[in-house]
């Protein structure tokens, strides 16, 4: 028999960047929050990927430029955020393509700048001759995810919210229609409501409450370089990568191809070092000509979750009247300032109240074929074999 334990008004399964930072703007209004984590917090995507935030598709992008350049004084901890971007091109196909952005950004009152070779060699002094031109996005930026993912921890305590690392959740207690309690190997513990936003658990977890958010895995490599010189602005993509310069000057780059995961019900599938890391490296000595001198001094991964249209997921589920799912979907570090306040609009008020984030509601999944992980390619992973058992 395991032990009470105490509870909380709203419990959030997963302690990355999104979790973390919906318990923050909960904790702040008041609100009695425990966020659960079964290793570490950020141990997963959320302290391993490229720290951009510019996501111009998304229908959260004004709240997140709105919240970024605020985030620092918000929280009470810095972020390390910095704003603008560059995208550089080494074709006029890819110059074609990237110009999406500035056209998309544009319409929501962002503002760009078309860069020849030569201004695009002034903004980034590392890069070279492989270049045609380039865009300088004067919105988005970057910041240090661990930084940030702390700053969100640290803040919800100082607001009196909770967390619990090392605690695995097992299973759920419901009644009526709602989640009374989560199992946990640590205990029960009560909750009024609850939020899902566990990464590549969401699947799985969210099936044990009788409604699956469709989620695939990937394991997300990225490299790190001994520090180079800054550049004026650290946030450069391009060649496929997304990534930034740090204020030490190293260069921490991603972009995949990324690797389908089969997960295990519980625990974190191993990460060791693969040929990936040498492809990426060379993709970004093409980026970069003159850092190709760079030795890579380590490489981490993570493992995200993707949804079958890439899209997020922030809604209620049908099957449980208290509880809301949130996965971003590959994207959820920069979106995790408007994210969180959105999570928290959906527990407080019943809808978002500064965004139309319809796109993002689980419906759009019904008609979902079963085996969509094959046909798109996908691997099966855990949660489908929780439904077939």
């Amino acid at each position: 028999m395991m032990n009470e334990i105490k509870g909380a008004s709203v419990v959030i399964v997963g302690g990355g960047v999104t979790g973390l930072s919906a318990g923050w703007w909960l904790a702040r209004d008041g609100v009695d929050v425990l966020v659960l984590e079964k290793g570490l917090i950020g141990w997963e995507a959320s302290g391993r990927n490229g720290g951009g935030c510019s996501h111009h598709h998304s229908p959260l992008f004004a709240e997140e430029q709105r919240l970024w350049p605020i985030l620092d004084e918000m929280l009470g901890y810095p972020t390390e955020f910095r704003g603008e971007r560059i995208r550089l091109a080494s074709s006029e196909h890819q110059m074609a393509l990237y110009g999406r952005a500035l056209r998309n950004a544009e319409r929501q009152g962002f503002q760009s700048e078309v860069l020849d070779v030569r201004q695009a060699k002034e903004m980034v002094p590392l890069a070279g001759d492989t270049i045609v031109g380039g865009y300088h996005y004067k919105f988005g930026g970057h910041a240090n995810p661990h930084r940030t993912l702390q700053g969100y921890a640290w803040a919800m305590q100082d607001h009196g919210g909770r967390l619990l690392q090392h605690t695995t959740v097992t299973g759920f207690r419901s009644e009526g229609g709602r989640v009374t309690a989560v199992e946990t190997d640590r205990g029960v513990i009560g909750c009024d409501s609850l939020v899902l936003a566990a990464g590549p658990q969401t699947g799985r977890l969210s099936a044990m409450l009788g409604q699956e958010v469709p989620v695939q895995s990937a394991r997300c490599e990225m490299i790190v370089t001994e520090p180079l010189p800054l550049m004026p602005l650290g946030g450069v993509d391009g060649c496929g990568l997304y990534g930034r310069q740090t204020l030490r000057g190293n260069l921490a780059y991603g972009g995949g191809p990324h690797e389908w995961l089969a997960l295990a019900e519980q625990g974190t599938p191993a990460k060791p070092t693969t040929p990936l890391m040498l492809h990426m490296g060379k993709r970004l000595a093409e980026l970069l000509p003159k850092a190709a001198h760079a030795r890579i001094i380590r490489s981490w991964a993570g493992v995200i979750e993707n949804t079958p249209d890439g899209r997020p997921v922030i809604d209620r589920l049908d099957s449980q009247a208290n509880v809301v799912v949130a996965t971003l979907s590959s994207v959820g570090f920069g979106l995790s300032p408007a994210s969180g306040h959105a999570i928290r609009d959906l527990v407080v008020d019943g809808e978002c109240g500064f965004a139309d984030i319809s796109s993002f509601k689980l419906s759009r999944f019904a008609a979902l074929e079963p085996n969509w992980r094959e046909l798109q390619g996908w691997q099966v992973t855990a949660a489908a074999e929780v439904l077939a058992a």
